[in-house]
């Protein structure tokens, strides 16, 4: 089906009215209008206000991993020193893609049902001495939330660059970027801002735009050409005018809300999501609800039910939820309530119809 009548995926989220609603418009070029400029201005103030940060968010056009890749590219040089830590698919994909880009490179390694021990990576961080610590906020296959603050720390105890990677989180728990040493955080649109997927935001530390100048890098992705972007306005590419125009919008929903209203939205609904599969005896991943993440919840694969049996089932009665990868695929499905999907009368919907089905 190409439109889910209760949507629970984990991203791309349903998008809501007011944001459709500035997509469709005939915008000028970006290129040539003062007005364009100054949009983007609004925009990046408000990620700052939404991030928790006075460094510069750059805006660019694209899925979001055109952010996790570009930030990569253009703060590591070859031979450069990548700790990733590993908590799920994502953690440990951060260290193929490093060494994708000639990066020496060491996994402080973790189940995907556990969250980082801090001690563990400050031990792996002072024997390997890392340019760069990678970590995964939200691993949204496992469905759970990595502190950030001690990770933080001890990449200033090294003097390496925190990247970190909040795709599935920022905009429904806060992340605190400064508060949180966070030198490159990594931002996605079709999540938490429920946007379509076509913008990727990196928010850009000082530490980490000399590392951009350090390594040079000139690709589609590259970061450095934003550092002036608007104060000379000239983009490094043709934007795209609707996204940033209904990223306008969806940050304006946020903002009205009130940011710790939209977090305790999440938290609830989050929290009644794990209620109700323990009520029909769901077991969740991680077991422990600690672990767990406010935007997206996982659970096991019902006994006596696979994974295709179990989508087809609710998807015939409207229901879509999130399947999952790598060795998590088939085991472990997921909810997607995040953005415009934290919503308690879509949570009611979904859960009503699994528990019917499950009888």
């Amino acid at each position: 089906m190409n439109k889910y009548p209760i949507p629970l995926v984990p991203g791309p989220v349903a998008i809501p009215q007011p944001v459709l609603d500035a997509y469709h418009a005939n915008y000028g070029s970006p290129d040539l209008e003062e007005s364009f400029f100054q949009l983007y201005s609004r925009c990046e103030k408000g990620l700052q206000t939404m991030l928790g940060t006075v460094n510069q968010v750059t805006i660019q056009s694209g899925e979001g991993m055109l952010a996790l890749w570009g930030a990569l590219k253009s703060v590591l040089a070859p031979k450069d020193r990548v700790l990733a830590v590993g908590t799920g698919l994502f953690g440990y994909g951060f260290a193929d893609m490093a060494r994708q880009v000639g990066a020496e490179v060491e996994v402080v390694e973790f189940e995907y049902d556990q969250i980082v021990d801090p001690q563990k990576v400050r031990e792996a961080a002072r024997k390997f001495h890392p340019h760069l610590v990678s970590m995964v906020h939200c691993e949204t296959p496992s469905g759970t939330l990595n502190p950030l603050h001690e990770v933080g720390q001890i990449c200033r105890e090294v003097d390496a660059l925190y990247y970190v990677d909040f795709v599935a989180s920022a905009g429904g728990t806060p992340v605190d970027v400064d508060k949180n040493h966070i030198d490159l955080g990594l931002l996605g649109s079709q999540k938490v801002l429920s946007l379509m997927p076509d913008l990727a935001m990196v928010s850009v530390s000082p530490r980490a735009w000399d590392a951009c100048k350090r390594v040079a890098y000139t690709g589609y992705d590259a970061l450095l050409p934003w550092q002036t972007a608007v104060a000379d306005q000239y983009m490094p590419y043709t934007h795209n005018w609707q996204a940033i125009a209904g990223l306008e919008a969806t940050l304006t929903l946020l903002q009205n809300e009130g940011y710790e209203t939209v977090y305790q939205r999440h938290s609830k609904v989050a929290a009644y999501c794990r209620q109700r599969f323990q009520a029909m005896n769901i077991a969740l991943f991680p077991a422990d609800e600690a672990f767990s993440a406010p935007t997206v919840t996982a659970a096991l694969v019902p006994d006596g039910w696979t994974w295709q049996k179990l989508d087809s089932r609710l998807r015939s009665r409207g229901v879509v939820v999130g399947g999952n990868y790598g060795k998590l695929a088939g085991h472990v499905f997921r909810v997607g309530h995040m953005g415009n999907q934290a919503r308690m009368n879509l949570l009611h919907q979904g859960m009503d119809i699994l528990e019917t089905l499950l009888g």
